[in-house]
């Protein structure tokens, strides 16, 4: 009997249902509950820690590709300095994991327990002797789709996150201040990811971490940063309110993945679902009206409209794989927003310089 075999006939079956009555049948590992979401698929091969505490992932049961998952391990949050730990929140997001095989054994100096233990604490289910290439060529044929993992015969519903207020469930629940530097900066949190933050705490900054839903604080503030987040940006009216108001105030503004597209609606122009997504760290964009070309680091399951930007805004990058829009900036006023993370975790640093030439904006 193979490794393999040994370590599947230890694990109970289940299944993920997809809403197209499609059936994968697997094993299940972490924590035994039946759960719904939108199926997506993310191609890194690593990262794994950051992805699944990235709090854009709520709502959504997520396929891993790289065919191995778990040899690493699970690093310890630091609940004395939460900036330090290798997370981007302080749980995971995701409502569910697929993987293709998982590794019960892990080797890495900063490996403390295993990612299915890990997946137990935070009650998120997993699947795994999947097949994720057929499962992934599926969603890219014919788009992301809802489903079930189905740990037993009980039956649910589907869930749609798109539907749903997914920013104020992911949101702090207070406001914070980080660092002691001069530049105010006032961070509209949506779900925000601690690497962000990490990027925006220098000697000279101090970050007011503001929860999306509350009052704009009183504390002075010399620019702003809209968060990325979970969700459809369509449904936030509130939050598109509270950034028409931000605007006004002419202040330097950098918006990231959901801050991107709600700054976009904000200023008139129009968001669409994308058919699977870009949820990867190899993802190449251009600076428009360049040759200059990053690869970046993405996770959205919407896109701003290229066509629908009016007036002094324009495209500030495109994705190279189908041109869809990367990035938004005003021709005369500090407003811009990317489509990417810029701070990465994980994936490549190339458009870090967002972060510095937005930080030197400020006065």
């Amino acid at each position: 009997m193979s490794n393999k075999t040994k370590i599947e006939s230890s694990y109970i079956s289940s299944v993920l249902k997809l809403n197209n009555n499609v059936v994968f049948n697997g094993f299940s590992f972490g924590y035994k509950k039946n759960i719904s979401g939108e199926v997506v698929f993310n191609t890194g091969m690593v990262g794994y820690p950051e992805t699944l505490t990235d709090p854009s992932y709520s709502g959504q049961i997520l396929v891993l590709t790289y065919p191995l998952i778990g040899n690493y391990g699970v690093p310890q949050f630091d609940t004395a300095d939460f900036l330090k730990s290798k997370f981007e929140s302080d749980k995971i997001h995701v409502q569910g994991l697929i993987v293709s095989e998982i590794s019960d054994t892990f080797s890495h100096w900063s490996g403390k327990k295993l990612l299915s233990g890990w997946l137990e604490e935070n009650r998120i289910p997993g699947m795994f002797g999947v097949d994720t290439r057929k499962l992934t060529s599926m969603l890219r044929e014919h788009g992301t789709m809802l489903g079930k993992i189905i740990v037993d015969d009980e039956s649910i519903d589907l869930y749609d996150p798109d539907r749903d207020d997914l920013i104020s469930k992911v949101c702090p629940g207070k406001i914070e201040k980080l660092g002691s530097g001069k530049k105010k900066i006032l961070l509209l949190d949506c779900g925000c990811k601690l690497g962000i933050i990490r990027k925006l705490i220098r000697e000279d900054t101090t970050v007011i971490r503001q929860p999306w839903n509350k009052e704009i604080s009183s504390f002075d503030f010399d620019a702003v940063v809209l968060s990325n987040g979970p969700g459809n940006p369509a449904v936030y009216n509130d939050l598109r309110k509270k950034v028409e108001v931000l605007l006004k105030l002419r202040k330097p503004v950098l918006g990231i993945c959901l801050g991107h597209q709600i700054l976009s609606l904000t200023v008139g122009a129009k968001t669409y679902k994308l058919k699977y997504g870009h949820r990867s760290q190899n993802q190449p964009v251009r600076l428009n009206g360049t040759n200059r070309c990053f690869i970046t680091s993405q996770n959205h399951g919407f896109a701003v409209d290229d066509t629908s930007l009016s007036g002094e805004w324009r495209t500030w990058f495109t994705n190279l794989n189908d041109n869809t829009n990367e990035g938004i900036i005003h021709n005369s006023l500090p407003f811009r927003s990317v489509q990417f993370h810029p701070e990465a975790a994980p994936g490549p640093t190339d458009t870090s310089f967002i972060f510095d030439d937005f930080l030197n904006e400020i006065k």
